[in-house]
């Protein structure tokens, strides 16, 4: 296989394992063990892994290797208070929607669905940067949307809510709704830090 081929396949098997919640926060990460579950070299392994400090969601200690970043709540209030300010952002640089980006049509399974929403403001957006920042955005709070599963409810029908308003409302009714969404996960951080933490496997 080529070596370019290798390196993204273990870069995003890495990501997506990294993300979802499995792992938690803190935790050392041991390219050996990645290694073995990946059939790769361990070099890939730790080429993946730095990538991904580059990106955030890695990072390493003194003496002490690679490590999923530790989360506190006002690390965790940062990221909520940053995604909302992000959207309304690059919501405010829209032009006319472009066909086919509406919000009807999410994937069913709401760990994909609720990233797919995030993107669509990027999609209506000229400036591909907001596509790059939002993407980082989702990536970043990968794992806190897996504790909100277990934390908040009705989640479906909130999604379902955003939606409609993003097909349908007007800005200033899409942005107070996008709002409400984050005052909702500001409220619940401590829970949702515990549920972050605990590590009982997750449905």
């Amino acid at each position: 296989m080529n070596s370019g081929v290798t390196a993204e396949r273990v870069y995003d098997a890495l990501k997506r394992r990294l993300l979802s919640g499995d792992l938690l926060p803190g935790e050392r990460l041991e390219p050996a063990r990645f290694a073995a579950e990946l059939t790769s070299s361990v070099t890939p392994v730790r080429d993946a892994l730095n990538r991904l400090e580059g990106e955030r969601l890695v990072e390493t200690r003194a003496s002490e290797g690679f490590h999923l970043p530790l989360v506190a709540e006002p690390m965790l209030r940062d990221l909520y208070q940053w995604n909302a300010a992000l959207l309304r952002l690059v919501a405010r640089s829209w032009r006319a929607a472009p066909h086919g980006t509406r919000a009807n049509a999410l994937p069913v399974d709401l760990g994909r669905a609720v990233p797919a929403f995030f993107a669509l403001f990027a999609a209506r957006s000229d400036n591909r940067e907001h596509e790059a920042q939002i993407a980082a955005a989702n990536d970043r709070l990968a794992i806190a949307r897996v504790a909100e599963a277990a934390t908040l409810d009705a989640l479906e029908d909130e999604l379902r809510g955003l939606a409609v308003a993003f097909d349908q409302d007007s800005l200033p009714g899409l942005l107070r709704s996008v709002d409400r969404y984050h005052r909702r996960r500001l409220i619940a951080a401590p829970k949702i830090l515990r549920a972050l933490y605990d590590p009982r496997p997750r449905q």
